[in-house]
């Protein structure tokens, strides 16, 4: 990309999400992010599900108090997530660890979200704590045309495992029909070695997903993003789903990972004791990659990041840098989330 492009791509003219050139062009920018908003719970106990578990739940005292606290902390942080070039939060954002579609809608009618009017699309997963994927949308700018949920059907020693369903979306960003995949993985429960054939597994349903996407639209726009729990290097990405890390290896029906970069470079997502990991990404289908011939024509990415911005981080102790988590040791920190949100733009050219 040379560097008229990366100019005009850093101003910002107008209130209106687009970008201009000295020349006269101009392109939309969308923002698509991802976010684990660790244990979004409410404060009603649901004898369907295990979420007695939940570090909200387990709170003695002022759930209420701290429950609304959370939701505005997240609706603070999603409405900045792309701010700075977009001018607006994410036209699209998935979600992880929301116990149900009334802590959605809590969120999105938050004081800092209201505004942009997202719809929400959120099935009832099977997981045992009742922890859901979900996906939010900004109706002007994405209409969702299908959905769907598919349950990986994972199983570890002929028991099931009842994990997150993977969630579908298809519809139209502006006017281009775009595919998401929202994921949580199986957690390293018991250690990465014996808990890695459960992602690996799940890394399978996505591509079965995929295959089912280019049954019908061959050379269809994919974005595969969520929470992992593996990172960009790990088997399920590497052997499962064949990422690749590098522009000019990308081929058609190549899945592309910006994220391997980040990761070598060593930024992370979470962290944990002295464990630093990038499981959240977003990673797109080779349609949506430009390999140098600056056509955006049609939506393509731009940048993939990293929303690890000074207030959601530990200021202070052992854990300074890390994520600053909602919940510690039964008790609620004030924090966001112990994961940091990753967002990629998408440019098109206006005609």
């Amino acid at each position: 990309m040379n560097k008229k492009i990366i100019i005009f791509l850093a101003l910002i003219l107008s209130v209106s999400t687009t970008f201009s050139q000295k020349k006269g062009k101009k392109y939309n920018i969308r923002t698509i992010a991802f976010y684990n908003l660790e244990n979004l719970f409410d404060t009603i106990n649901d004898t369907s599900i295990n979420d007695e578990a939940s570090p909200m739940m387990e709170l003695k005292s002022n759930r209420s108090k701290v429950y609304w606290d959370k939701i505005d902390k997240l609706g603070s942080t999603i409405a900045q997530i792309g701010l700075d070039k977009a001018n607006t939060s994410p036209a699209i954002i998935g979600v992880s660890e929301v116990e149900n579609l009334s802590v959605l809608e809590d969120l999105v009618k938050s004081k800092h979200l209201a505004s942009k009017h997202y719809g929400i699309i959120h099935y009832d997963s099977p997981d045992k704590r009742g922890i859901d994927v979900a996906l939010l949308y900004q109706k002007r700018y994405f209409k969702p045309v299908y959905h769907e949920a598919f349950n990986p059907n994972i199983y570890r020693e002929n028991r099931k495992v009842y994990t997150r369903d993977q969630l579908l979306v298809s519809g139209y960003l502006d006017d281009e029909l775009i595919h998401l995949i929202v994921n949580h993985w199986p957690s390293r429960s018991g250690g990465e070695a014996k808990s890695r054939p459960l992602r690996e597994k799940a890394a399978f349903q996505n591509t079965k997903i995929i295959a089912q996407i280019r049954d019908k639209e061959p050379n269809a726009k994919i974005l595969i993003m969520g929470d992992f729990n593996d990172d960009p290097i790990n088997s399920s990405f590497k052997e499962v789903l064949k990422t690749k890390s590098r522009k000019r290896d990308v081929e058609e029906n190549d899945i592309y990972n910006p994220y391997e970069d980040l990761h070598r470079r060593g930024f992370n997502t979470l962290a944990y004791r002295d464990n630093l990991n990038l499981f959240d990404m977003i990673l797109i289908s080779s349609p949506l990659l430009d390999k140098g011939k600056k056509d955006f024509s049609t939506y393509k990415m731009f940048q993939a990041n990293i929303f690890n911005k000074r207030f959601l981080s530990q200021k202070k102790g052992k854990y300074k840098g890390y994520p600053f988590r909602s919940f510690s040791n039964g008790g609620y920190t004030g924090g966001y989330s112990d994961h940091f949100p990753v967002y990629m733009y998408l440019i098109k050219e206006q005609q």
